[in-house]
């Protein structure tokens, strides 16, 4: 089982690793951060048989696709914490294949995130949404808000936002249909300033549309000296059960 610190997930499933940058938010990826230091320990070891043998390449991982079926607890998991699902290179096939774990291992919640969004609706028509399964969209700025609009036309049940590393205001957003919204600032080596207007603004507008709220964190360099407490108190609102 792969425990995850990530506060609003408990546990990560990454039958894919690597992925390509397509828009802002990719920029300081941690998840390419995470990948190289995993690669540094192998070569430190002589291991040279681990996931990321060809650094932060695409690559699937058919072995993996069974893993969520041998942890009998039930848990929140992140789907493929370490690529994008939907990314262009990614087999229709392979997809399928994950759903048809998430639909077995109906005990889980599952937290899939995209940001390519296009491809999710095109392969939309070919999922089968059950409950357990959460779809979310991340919009960085409000030059990739059109995600949103994507993600609402799929049939996912419970739809989310998460709006991290939150990089510029997103004012007068459109929550109709979306269940979650998740904010937070970017962290680690030059990581971007966030304005908290940004996050009140945010915030403000979910509990306006009834939208559950959860704010991650402030980020910075030192994310944990700086916190998540917004005006007094931690938002840790999750979806209503469905």
């Amino acid at each position: 089982m792969s425990l995850s610190a990530i506060e609003w997930t408990e546990s990560t499933w990454n039958p894919l690793t690597g992925c390509t940058k397509i828009s802002a938010g990719c920029a300081h990826c941690y998840a390419e951060r995470m990948a190289r230091r995993l690669r540094a320990m192998e070569l430190a070891r002589g291991d040279f048989t681990g996931k990321y043998r060809d650094g932060f390449r695409l690559a699937m991982h058919p072995d993996e696709l069974d893993r969520p079926l041998s942890w009998r607890k039930p848990q929140n998991i992140f789907v493929n914490s370490m690529s994008d699902l939907f990314h262009e290179d990614v087999p229709l096939s392979f997809i399928l294949r994950i759903f048809d774990t998430m639909l077995m291992a109906s005990w889980h919640r599952y937290q899939i995130l995209t940001k390519r969004a296009d491809r999710l609706l095109a392969c939309d028509p070919a999922l089968v949404w059950a409950e357990q399964i959460w779809m979310g969209v991340t919009v960085e700025n409000s030059e990739y808000t059109g995600r949103i609009d994507a993600l609402r036309r799929t049939g996912a049940h419970v739809k989310f936002l998460s709006l991290e590393p939150l990089l510029g205001p997103l004012d007068d957003l459109d929550l109709t249909n979306i269940d979650w919204v998740i904010a937070g600032g970017e962290s680690g080596p030059g990581a971007r300033p966030m304005d908290p207007g940004w996050v009140r603004s945010l915030r403000d507008q979910c509990q306006r549309q009834r939208v559950r709220f959860f704010f991650k964190q402030w980020g910075g360099v030192q994310k944990k000296k700086n916190g998540r407490v917004l005006d007094g108190r931690t938002w840790d609102e999750l979806p209503a059960p469905t």
